[in-house]
């Protein structure tokens, strides 16, 4: 398939001939499941930059080649699922419980892609809102990789995930 300039490669995800990204399909909840932070509102002053759960998914063959290497392969394709606070009291506790789905967030490593972006990440949403947008343009840089660049491992907020964290291989 040619898309946006080239024939893509990436099994994960697709491309309009325009160079967006299709929004992908919810197979991806079986992906290898990575973790979900939480920046509450309740603990940010009421201004939290990302109030939201964020249920983070990479690609199987990504996450193999990252057990074995603890690099980011050209092709990873990392999804972030937004999901609501619901709930904060349950029978077992107070605490934050997840509410509705609201968004949906793709970051794809791709140099022949992204060969101006740092570290060759092209990040994308879907919107933060239901319904969601079925294709979106590639976020501008400072929108997302400024960050990432500055605060994230090889960015990506792998500090953040434990499954990542344990798959990292031992230094030797």
């Amino acid at each position: 398939m040619v898309t946006g300039g080239y024939a893509s490669t990436n099994k994960w995800v697709e491309y309009t001939p325009e160079g967006k990204m299709k929004k992908p399909p919810v197979s991806f909840r079986k992906w290898v499941y990575v973790g979900t932070p939480l920046t509450p509102n309740d603990l940010n002053d009421g201004k939290a930059n990302f109030p939201e759960f964020h249920n983070v998914y990479m690609d199987p063959d990504s996450f193999v080649h990252f057990e074995k290497t603890g690099e980011y392969r050209d092709g990873t394709v990392i999804v972030k699922e937004l999901v609501s606070v619901g709930e904060k009291e349950a029978a077992s506790g107070n605490g934050y419980f997840q509410g509705d789905f609201i968004g949906l967030e793709v970051s794809v490593k791709d140099a022949r892609r992204y060969p101006t972006e740092p570290g060759n990440w092209g990040y994308y949403s879907f919107g933060h809102s239901y319904p969601l947008k079925e294709q979106s343009a590639k976020n501008k840089t400072d929108e997302c990789n400024g960050c990432h660049q500055r605060h994230a491992i090889n960015f990506v907020f792998s500090q953040y995930y434990p499954v990542l964290r344990a798959a990292m291989p031992a230094k030797k």
